[in-house]
């Protein structure tokens, strides 16, 4: 009778854990690859070159503290090293810029460098050809787009691509209601607890040597002309309106370009 209880219970731990385990997965979801920044400590603080202007600030320093709360990583503003209209990356660090960038279809474009798994430089642009319009020029579009944007740069993927599915209360998260109020439902302007969890889990480990904080500007093949998708390599995934919302540039011996792009609606 007591081993045959015992072996109960040891059956109820069992599937117990499996769920756990089964749902830790499943809520650890939007991650893209094994992509992180390399550093040597179990927390770090990453610069946002602020390129932009007046009109951006506010915005880039609400992403720049929701994204802090993580319990892995700060970020800091730092004055930016680029021109706002080329963007260039430099290294160790992520530039955000804003531009009339022109009639090209998107809001919002974050590009990520990458050497094996680990993340050297980023770029992330926000179009005021679009913004400048009464549609976007809002502060709900302004905030939902910058914190999606900065998000990509610490390896965060989307949680969902559907424009039409509910919010999920998350700016790594497709809408077309980014505070809520047109369908009362949650805002996207921030990230959620899911977005702190999965950066716990891409960062639960320290590296050999960091990437962070080099500070040489990258010029020539590594760029990317965002006016010319060409440049942007290959595209690996569509979100739910058709268009590309990921692409893939292999520069050869493990260096990599990844764009993620958040189109305008038509």
């Amino acid at each position: 009778m007591i081993s045959k209880f015992r072996r109960q219970i040891a059956g109820a731990a069992v599937a117990i854990a499996a769920i756990g385990s089964v749902a830790l997965v499943a809520y650890a979801d939007h991650s893209w690859g094994n992509y992180h920044w390399a550093r040597t400590t179990s927390s770090f603080t990453l610069t946002l070159g602020d390129n932009v202007s007046s009109g951006w600030d506010s915005y880039l320093t609400q992403s720049s503290g929701d994204w802090s709360l993580s319990g892995v990583l700060d970020t800091v503003i730092a004055a930016g090293a680029t021109n706002p209209k080329n963007c260039r990356p430099v290294s160790g660090r992520a530039e955000v810029c804003n531009s009339k960038y022109g009639n090209n279809g998107w809001l919002g474009i974050a590009s990520i460098w990458v050497s094996g798994e680990h993340i050297t430089q980023g770029t992330v642009k926000f179009n005021d050809t679009y913004f400048n319009t009464s549609k976007y020029n809002t502060p709900a579009w302004k905030q939902f787009v910058a914190c999606q944007e900065v998000g990509h740069i610490f390896g965060l993927d989307h949680q969902n691509e559907i424009f039409t599915d509910a919010n999920l209360g998350t700016c790594m998260d497709y809408t077309s209601d980014p505070d809520g109020t047109l369908a009362g439902q949650l805002s996207n302007e921030h990230p959620n607890q899911h977005d702190y969890d999965e950066l716990a889990l891409i960062y639960s480990h320290v590296d050999a040597a960091t990437t962070i904080g080099q500070g040489a500007t990258l010029r020539g093949r590594a760029e990317v002309d965002h006016s010319d998708p060409g440049t942007w390599g290959k595209e690996i995934r569509r979100s739910s309106d058709g268009r590309g919302s990921l692409y893939l540039r292999d520069l050869g011996n493990g260096q990599k370009i990844f764009t993620f792009v958040i189109w305008a609606q038509e």
